[in-house]
């Protein structure tokens, strides 16, 4: 069977599994689960995603995100690789962490959001690992219930929306909503053309912009960009070259290359530099 087509377009909602190389364990201990976590918030930061619903597993993960840059394999390329990276450095290994390519699913906001974001929050309880998503403390159910504070890009405000304007009442609702889905059919018995969970007049729409990357949904004022100041800007507000780069970098406006031009720069030296600020 032939691998599904990467649909990139602006707005674009994407529920993603990644899973380790021969099904090992991706995550060994509590700092690795904290790793990944880091990484994915710098995903966020660099690439402007938006994520709805995640839960890690032990052997996988899976993340409910939106681009409103249409960066998904961009993003992906560092969440995984850098992941992998720090992965074995940690634990002296080589090779390879994850099983191939990740699977994404283009998901038709209004119809299947909430319900995607349910399911990857009550993975560890269909699996047996807990008896009820609060229990789990790797995944986005104890953020979205408000019993833990929850990261700047964690976007738990328009899950809750849609149960109400009143946070108290949304979570309430939320929770229920949650503890009912275990008797719900799984959403995959509707996927179609093994890449899009949605009504048919939502792929015919995909299709039909999917080369001329036209946003298909409305993006949140909170998700856009600011315009990026230009690189002399950032030289003149930083207080060093390598914070300028990152700062530059981080706006999204500039490439490896083009950064690299300016401060007459190889990419890869442009890359260390800015891996090295992300770390601090």
């Amino acid at each position: 069977m032939a691998r599904p087509l990467r649909i990139e377009f602006s707005g674009a909602l994407y529920h993603i599994t990644s899973r380790g190389d021969g099904r090992e364990d991706i995550y060994l201990d509590k700092e690795d689960r904290d790793t990944y976590m880091i990484v994915l918030a710098e995903v966020c930061d660099l690439f402007n995603w938006s994520v709805h619903s995640w839960c890690q597993m032990t052997n996988h993960y899976h993340l409910l995100v939106e681009t409103p840059d249409a960066n998904l394999s961009k993003g992906m390329r560092y969440l995984n690789g850098i992941y992998t990276q720090r992965f074995n450095r940690k634990h002296l290994r080589v090779g390879h962490v994850y099983q191939g390519r990740f699977k994404a699913i283009l998901i038709e906001r209004d119809s299947y959001l909430l319900e995607l974001a349910r399911y990857i929050v009550l993975n560890p309880v269909r699996a047996g690992m807990v008896e009820s998503a609060e229990q789990w403390n790797w995944s986005s159910y104890r953020m979205t219930a408000g019993l833990e504070s929850s990261p700047d890009w964690f976007d738990r405000e328009w899950i809750l929306s849609c149960f109400s304007k009143n946070e108290r009442v949304a979570i309430k609702s939320y929770m229920q909503f949650v503890a009912s889905g275990m008797h719900q059919p799984s959403p995959w018995s509707m996927l179609k053309n093994q890449i899009y969970l949605g009504s048919d007049e939502f792929i015919e729409e995909v299709q039909k912009n999917k080369t001329s990357n036209k946003g298909l949904s409305e993006i949140p004022k909170i998700q856009k960009r600011p315009i990026p100041k230009s690189l002399e800007e950032y030289e003149l507000i930083a207080s060093n070259r390598n914070e300028a780069i990152l700062m530059a970098y981080r706006s999204g406006g500039y490439t490896l290359v083009e950064i690299g031009q300016y401060y007459s720069l190889h990419y890869s030296t442009v890359s260390r530099v800015i891996h090295g600020g992300m770390q601090k």
